[in-house]
């Protein structure tokens, strides 16, 4: 459910955008068209991020999955709400706004031609699972700021090459309005790219972080930041983070008191 929340909102703003601009005649602009999709993440991030994980696209989904972070019996379920959420999304577009600039569909820039297109997508989806990646790992211990560098992201890469292929680095916001306005020209680009990229950005992430498995990238892909059980955590011989309330459980003197006591002295013959 939370990914069909989720990835609604996001094709409503990414594709929504370009439609509300056509039917006001530039009332939104080409800046604040790829910064509304940009915002809509972070606070999709920051609502539902401990529910599923806010993956809202197939290859982060994947990408968590190559990095052993997240359970292959997942995938189609992950898959199918996504699609769902998108394809909502879309028809509720077509319904307002008829068939008003293309149902927000990515198409290359004309003349570009569909391979450059997709090394565009796919450069822009490597920065994209690049980020995601990095933010979600326990080394870099960003927290709630990962929404906020994820959502940076999309912006500063729509902000320049939105106009080329409608940086879309997301299958599902490309295939939504294909699927409510029926016509799927140029959509391998949008499926095999971002695929393509995803798969790159999991090599670097192998260079810069070892072979994945990180626990914590693990809670924050799964949506169980205060669910999975600390043994997880406790098997990668790292503490578990503490949870929200632990700190409101203890007295203000505790920390204090567990440091000055220190580790306790055994008889050296015990």
């Amino acid at each position: 459910i939370g990914e069909v929340f989720g990835t609604f909102f996001l094709v409503l703003a990414a594709a929504g955008a370009p439609i509300v601009d056509g039917v006001s005649h530039g009332g939104i602009g080409h800046s604040a068209a790829v910064v509304a999709p940009a915002l809509t993440v972070a606070a999709i991030i920051l609502a539902i991020g401990t529910v599923s994980g806010a993956h809202l696209n197939p290859v982060v989904t994947i990408s968590f999955w190559l990095r052993k972070e997240f359970p292959a019996n997942r995938i189609p379920g992950y898959f199918v709400a996504q699609a769902v959420g998108g394809v909502l999304a879309s028809m509720l577009l077509r319904y307002l706004f008829g068939t008003s600039h293309g149902y927000g569909s990515t198409l290359p820039m004309h003349g570009l031609g569909d391979w450059k297109a997709f090394i565009v997508e796919s450069v822009l989806t490597c920065g994209l699972v690049s980020t995601i990646l990095g933010t979600a790992s326990g080394a870099q211990n960003v927290g709630p700021l990962s929404a906020f560098a994820v959502a940076g992201y999309i912006a500063l890469a729509g902000l320049w090459a939105s106009p080329i292929t409608g940086a879309s680095m997301n299958p599902v916001r490309s295939l939504s309005p294909d699927v409510a306005g029926g016509g799927y020209a140029h959509l391998t680009v949008y499926l095999a790219g971002p695929l393509a990229g995803s798969v790159v950005a999991v090599a670097f992430a192998f260079v810069f972080r070892g072979r994945g498995g990180d626990p914590y990238a693990a809670r924050a892909a799964q949506g169980l930041l205060s669910n999975l059980a600390d043994s997880d955590i406790a098997d990668h011989g790292e503490e578990a983070p503490a949870r929200a309330g632990d700190a409101s459980d203890s007295k203000p003197g505790d920390a204090v008191a567990k440091k000055q006591k220190g580790p306790k002295h055994r008889h050296p013959h015990a």
